[in-house]
């Protein structure tokens, strides 16, 4: 007979490396935008299965990476930190690509079932994900506007 904890490890691990095997089949495209200044390189996620995987599995971000996610509309957004392990925060945006809210998101594990969810606080168009505390150490606030650099948007 097999132990519940033999049998908890292996289930875990099958689930962690089919975890790991879809994170390498989901692709970004690279853009870069401009947000108080500062050239940001941002990883698009534009489909569905790019915004459920977003940052999962990372173990870092650079300084001035990150990722933004794209909607077809306005709407609240609900972002969490399911498998994410580096502490975030978010920027949501409006169709204007003007700040709307900022909010800093804590790290979670595979075995956090439900990580808590952090809703824009006013319909967005675009979040954009980076470092911890990225807003506050540039200084970017409310009412600020990215905009894609060299790119027909």
């Amino acid at each position: 007979m097999v132990s519940p904890w033999k049998l908890f490890v292996a289930i875990s691990t099958l689930f962690a490396l089919g975890a790991f095997a879809d994170a390498a089949e989901i692709s970004f495209g690279k853009e870069r935008i401009i947000l108080e200044g500062k050239t940001i390189t941002v990883e698009i996620a534009k489909s569905e299965a790019q915004h459920e995987r977003g940052l999962m599995f990372r173990k870092s971000l650079r300084e001035n990476e990150g990722m933004l996610f794209v909607f077809n509309n306005e709407d609240t957004r609900y972002f969490w930190m399911k498998n994410t392990y580096i502490d975030l925060s978010i920027g949501y945006f409006n169709k204007e690509k003007t700040l709307i809210d900022i909010q800093e998101m804590k790290a979670s594990s595979m075995m956090e079932l439900r990580p808590p969810p952090y809703p824009s606080a006013k319909p967005a168009m675009y979040a954009l994900e980076m470092q911890k505390s990225w807003y506050t150490k540039n200084k970017v606030k409310i009412g600020s506007k990215f905009k894609f650099l060299n790119i027909r948007r």
